[in-house]
């Protein structure tokens, strides 16, 4: 860590560092938390540089389109493309992550659709932006999720069946067929969507219940509105997913994507560990598959 200070400090040599610590939440960052107000991100692989290059981008395009505090990069290191001198460096946004266990303490029912309706709002705002002025404006490139998908059905055929119980195997080729064949991508409208929109990226604050602020939007691009939903979905189950899906404009049009996207999470996990070296990602991502 203290590698990760004097890079910082290298770069900006006025920022006076009273204190640090290690935020443990991140996959793919080491996030160092500065004088208990700032926010540094350094991409633990290569391939999250470009990531977080993109991804300051995007952050500085949405943050006056969007009803959701967003991390607003104000410094930041790309002069030297290496691991552990590249990073970048925004205010702290109050408030902890709204994991399901906090929601489902939540007995107020207004409450929890007020909730909802924050997420509902800043996601519809977000996928306001077309792909195509997302493509344009942001150099972001626009791929149909259709040959994501035949993508990523590939690598985990090459890299996760030797790992697989047949049953598996059988049951996974022919979710993906059936999805990829199927209505399910007809009239897909693609657009900028945040791609982890999960519990560990959506902070509240408990005095107020109300969400704070969406961050880490390393996964952003251009792709399937659904694709946030799933993730709702993931981390908080039906009922909630349902009240979100209910104030998004013609939410349930893009329900059985949503669901699908869902079921592929363990395997995208899988995959990151292998390709990561990253054990206890791939355990886990593989454990219901084996």
């Amino acid at each position: 860590m203290n590698k990760f200070i004097e890079n910082i400090n290298r770069v900006y040599p006025d920022l006076i560092i009273k204190e640090y610590y290690v935020n443990e939440i991140g996959q793919n960052n080491d996030v160092i938390v500065v004088n208990e107000s700032l926010v540094f991100r350094f991409p633990k692989y290569n391939q999250g540089i470009l990531q977080l290059r993109r991804e300051t981008d995007i952050l500085k395009y949405i943050e006056d389109k969007v009803s959701l505090q967003t991390p607003v990069p104000v410094y930041k290191s790309f002069d030297e493309l290496e691991t552990g001198k590249v990073f970048t460096g925004y205010q702290l946004i109050e408030g902890k992550p709204l994991w399901r266990k906090s929601l489902l303490e939540i007995k107020n029912d207004n409450q929890v659709r007020g909730l909802a309706s924050q997420l509902a709002s800043f996601l519809t705002a977000l996928h306001s932006i077309s792909g195509e002025t997302a493509s344009r404006e942001l150099q972001l490139e626009l791929i149909h999720p259709r040959k994501e998908i035949i993508d990523l059905y590939e690598k985990i055929e090459k890299r996760l069946f030797p790992f697989m119980r047949k049953e598996s195997q059988e049951e996974l080729t022919e979710s993906f067929k059936n999805f990829l064949t199927g209505e399910a991508l007809s009239n897909l409208n693609l657009s900028l969507i945040h791609g982890d929109f999960g519990a560990s990226n959506i902070l509240w604050k408990q005095e107020t219940i109300e969400i704070s602020g969406i961050i880490d939007f390393g996964g952003s691009g251009v792709g399937d509105p659904a694709y946030d939903f799933a993730g709702i979905l993931s981390s908080y189950g039906e009922e909630f997913f349902n009240r979100c899906i209910d104030q998004y404009p013609n939410g349930y049009e893009i329900a059985k994507r949503v669901q699908f996207y869902r079921s592929t999470f363990a395997l995208q996990e899988a995959l990151h560990g292998i390709e990561n070296d990253d054990l206890l990602a791939f355990e886990a991502g593989i454990k219901n598959y084996r």
